[in-house]
């Protein structure tokens, strides 16, 4: 049975003021209801002013996904009545987006590329926000710092078939956002989606107001198994809006689903139409995920996964491109295999850790100054300082005050001799082709070198010496 999945993107962009008034959009650390004014608060007589940027902005979008861009589009009003929505109407684009008909390529379910078709990209308003209070009551506040920020909504086509490949599809949208710079994705409420979804042959329902990456997939991976337990009892899905309740994994109804004549669109009197489609040619885009990854495969040599994980976030790549020098290969390995675990572990993020000290530490490794395992030590000590707040040491100094320089082979020699003879069982084991036993004796003398010698040469040299008769 065909999962049918589109979504339409609420993407907060980051200009210095709202949509239509010169308050502030940061309002983050603020308290409510500071950041506001007669316009966002639809207060009688006030007439909006759009922003310029939030426009520029939703054109490097459209130009980003190859979409065309309209000879004019317009504002209108949206009405419906909400307590967050201050003046009784939305001010959004309906009948004449900013944008029409591109695309973006995702990896489906099997790995292969597929394009994913973008319907219309348009420019709104976000409305306020509801504060619902806890401990028994029965009211909300509301907070209208968020009322009038710039937001650009992209919808797609029905082109996704299961909750992953929606996921894929946001985070790839999300990179292009951030290398556009239009979007900071870790600011909160930055993106919100509401997905449609339904079953082939079914009703179609929508999921509303879904405000993280891992909660998309989740609430489309509900709705699947819900509509299809319908489905195999002979019931019907009904068409209808459902809210994701994140806490608890589930969809809830919320109401019947709205058609666009409830809404009563009509042109904004207050704002003329937008004829923009001559600016688009002087827009300058960055270079883009895939074409940085195509490059750093081709420039630096990488491999597909690598390319791919160092180019999903701008300023990962930035990074990489920063120590590259040193060694591509050992520089992609280190930040995308082993930084990045490490990160991840602390919940801290790429501009945590001065990209000259990763530097300083892949020349130390290249020069085989210290192993694999001491320089997981060094690199652990340098995050943790770090994640302490305290100034990231260099990797020479951690080296010296540890002890971690790489043994060469004739100081480890005696040792391997003294585990070679404290373990008689292991050599015999080893000596009647049980290799797990020559792992064990490795395993022993790097111990005692506390990750100083090479590996390969150390087990080169225990197999060397038990054969040779070395005991």
């Amino acid at each position: 049975m065909k999962t049918i999945i589109g979504l339409e993107v609420h993407v907060q962009l980051s200009t210095a003021t709202k949509l239509f008034c010169g308050c502030s959009t940061d309002y983050q650390d603020d308290g409510p209801n500071t950041h506001c004014c007669p316009v966002c608060l639809g207060l009688p007589g006030a007439l909006p002013r759009l922003n310029k940027k939030a426009v520029e902005y939703g054109l490097r979008v459209a130009k980003a996904l190859d979409m065309t861009v309209l000879e004019e589009s317009e504002f209108a009003r949206k009405n419906y009545f909400y307590p967050d929505l201050a003046k009784g109407y939305q001010i959004t684009q309906h009948d004449r987006p900013l944008a029409v008909e591109g695309t973006l390529e995702i990896e489906d379910d099997e790995g292969h590329e597929k394009v994913v078709r973008i319907t219309r990209v348009h420019l709104e308003e976000d409305p306020g926000r509801l504060v619902h209070v806890t401990g028994g009551a029965n009211y909300s506040l509301v907070d209208y710092n968020r009322s009038g920020i710039p937001l650009l909504e992209i919808v797609t086509e029905p082109d996704l078939r299961s909750p992953q490949e929606a996921r894929r599809f946001l985070n790839k949208l999300r990179t292009v956002l951030e290398y556009l710079g239009v979007f900071d994705g870790d600011r909160e409420g930055g993106l919100r989606v509401d997905a449609n979804i339904s079953l082939e042959g079914s009703e179609r329902v929508e999921v509303k107001n879904i405000s993280s990456y891992k909660g998309v997939e989740k609430a489309l991976t509900f709705e699947v198994t819900r509509q299809k337990n319908l489905l195999r009892r002979g019931l019907a899905v009904t068409r209808e809006t459902r809210h994701f309740m994140e806490g608890r994994g589930i969809t809830t109804s919320a109401r019947g689903k709205e058609e666009e004549h409830d809404y009563r669109y009509f042109p904004d009197p207050d704002l003329r139409p937008l004829r923009v489609a001559g600016w688009v040619a002087g827009i300058d885009l960055p270079e883009l995920p895939t074409a940085r990854k195509n490059r750093f495969m081709e420039q630096y040599g990488l491999s597909l996964d690598h390319a791919r994980t160092l180019t999903g976030d701008p300023r990962l790549a930035d990074f990489y491109e920063e120590v590259a020098p040193i060694d591509p290969g050992l520089a992609a390995t280190w930040v995308a295999d082993i930084l990045l675990g490490e990160l991840n572990y602390r919940d801290m993020g790429i501009t945590a850790v001065p990209p000259e000290r990763i530097a300083e530490l892949l020349a130390l490794l290249r020069a085989g100054t210290i192993t694999d395992k001491a320089g997981v030590q060094v690199l652990r000590e340098m995050l943790d300082a770090c994640a302490a707040g305290r100034p990231c040491e260099r990797p020479a100094m951690i080296v010296e005050r540890e002890g971690l320089i790489r043994a060469a082979g004739d100081e480890f020699t005696s040792l391997v001799q003294a585990v070679i003879a404290a373990n008689p069982q292991a050599v015999e084991d080893y000596l009647s082709g049980k290799e797990g036993a020559l792992n064990f004796l490795v395993g022993q003398v790097m111990k005692e070198t506390r990750g100083r010698a090479d590996p390969r040469e150390v087990r080169r040299i225990v197999s060397q010496s038990i054969k040779m008769g070395e005991v």
